[in-house]
């Protein structure tokens, strides 16, 4: 069948708006049915097939559950659909479970796209809510989260309920961000657009020194622009204390070429070998996906033949994460290090968030002490006027996201969580906040301290009275 033949076909049998919304409403109830049947006491999770979440199990945990608790897995793939995209209103209503690259794929056919398109691709739309995400226009308009209307949620304690800003959930509205599902689930989401042009034009402007990129990150907050370029998105690149640049790009109408950095090219190579660049909007989008920002190295991908062998379809994010996943079950890793008798390493995955006039110190401290390098850096400031309850960002105030993912070899004498520790120490120390989708070390005390546990308590016992979800701090620091 040729190519046009199966697209129409595809269209004819998609499911229109009303049917969709039909199709949804039957699943919820699904859903809802099975979460009232599981038994008392047998953990609740979620039946998804990806994840971007860095707090593997713990190692004590059965790897071959009994039948008890595989009946705990909720299946959710219903709730990973594109429900409408309305043009007019600039709005979109969207399963729980969709992945960014499923809603853009249905968003940009109307020339639209969410106001934050966290950078890969299988990122739901309801876990960058209830887990935060960012990217490279957060620092016009914020974080994902902000650009929710409406969610529909199963809460902890088994009830469907619709919160908005000012209905009389609002409170769940406002604490759902950064709850990691242990309020509840997100099934839907009306989500705000924003239109955008073909091209994304985009400019790589080089620094010395931490202070002055700093002070640039500073001045397009103010300014909206750089160096006379319009500043729609904004993110940078640090491989040393001496060498960063900030990337600032903006939506075009015209582009005289195009990368691709789906075939040999690598993204991230580009950033110190060429001043400026136009993308596609899709590919800008995704342009760190392929290459996993640049944690594809390991793997090998990024050598020129390795590369021409290995399938572009599994040049992706989330082959990478299955991956290192296999990894940590089978202790690939561990084994050929002890054979070689080398130091033991520590993963180091993280993405902090630092006030921009601290943001100078934590590079030169990150570099001083943990010494990994790339680090991403993307600017933020909360769109609105008021902060989020579990994750407090002052609202006003502009945030450089700094993300460092890999691993380090540990000193002599030291045990697996000694960077980390170090790495929590000096955010708290610069003001900053952590976000909770890896490994964390905190005491209890300590946590609910930085994540303001007494507005969580309420929730908690507002949504999940008989605390049938795992806590906050269970989940995100015992890893349970």
């Amino acid at each position: 069948m040729p190519a046009s033949e199966r697209q129409a076909s595809r269209a004819r049998q998609a499911p229109g708006p009303d049917e969709a919304l039909r199709n949804h409403e039957a699943a919820v109830v699904r859903l809802r049915d099975a979460y009232t049947a599981l038994p008392p006491g047998v953990p609740v999770r979620l039946a998804k097939r990806t994840s971007n979440l860095f707090r593997f199990r713990d190692a004590s945990q059965p790897a071959n559950p009994g039948p008890q608790a595989r009946r705990s897995g909720l299946d959710v793939t219903a709730f990973g659909h594109v429900l409408s995209v309305d043009p007019v209103t600039r709005t979109a209503k969207v399963g729980g479970m969709t992945t960014y690259e499923a809603l853009c794929d249905a968003t940009l056919r109307h020339g639209l796209m969410p106001l934050v398109v966290p950078q890969l691709k299988t990122i739901t739309l309801g876990g960058a809510v209830t887990g935060l995400g960012i990217e490279s226009s957060s620092l016009r308009s914020g974080m994902p989260h902000e650009s929710v209307i409406e969610m529909e949620i199963l809460t902890g304690d088994g009830r469907v309920l619709i919160a908005s800003e000012g209905n009389e959930h609002h409170d769940l509205f406002r604490g759902f961000p950064n709850s990691y599902g242990t309020l509840g689930y997100s099934l839907s989401l009306t989500i705000e657009l924003e239109p955008v042009k073909p091209y994304v034009h985009i400019r790589h402007f080089p620094f010395g020194k931490p202070e002055a990129c700093m002070e640039a990150v500073g001045q397009i907050a103010r300014d909206g622009s750089y160096r006379g370029h319009r500043a729609d998105f904004v993110d940078g690149t640090a491989f040393s204390p001496d060498e960063m640049y900030l990337t600032v790009g903006s939506f075009s109408d015209v582009a005289p070429w195009r990368s691709d950095y789906t075939g040999q090219q690598i993204y991230y190579h580009s950033i110190r070998r060429d001043k400026e660049d136009f993308l596609t909007i899709h590919d800008y989008l995704w342009r760190w996906d392929p290459d996993w920002f640049w944690c594809s190295k390991p793997f090998g991908v990024q050598k020129p033949l390795v590369r021409r062998l290995w399938p572009r379809r599994y040049r992706r994010s989330d082959v990478y994460r299955k991956l290192v996943a296999m990894d940590r079950r089978h202790h690939f890793s561990d084994t050929l290090i002890a054979n070689r008798r080398l130091p033991q390493r520590e993963a180091v995955i993280q993405d902090v968030e630092i006030p921009v006039e601290r943001g100078a110190e934590f590079l030169r401290y990150f570099a001083t002490n943990v010494g990994m390098s790339p680090v991403w850096m993307c600017p933020l400031r909360l769109r609105g006027d008021r902060a989020w309850p579990l994750y407090p960002l002052k609202p006003g105030e502009v945030y450089v996201n700094f993300g460092f993912w890999g691993t380090v070899p540990l000193p002599p004498g030291r045990a697996d969580g000694y960077h980390n520790r170090l790495v929590e120490d000096e955010v708290a120390a610069l003001g900053g906040h952590k976000s909770l989708y890896s490994t964390s070390f905190y005491s209890e005390d300590e946590f609910y301290r930085r994540y303001n546990g007494d507005a969580y308590k309420v929730l908690k016992h507002t949504y999940d009275g008989g605390g049938r979800l795992l806590g906050l701090y269970e989940k995100c620091v015992r890893g349970r």
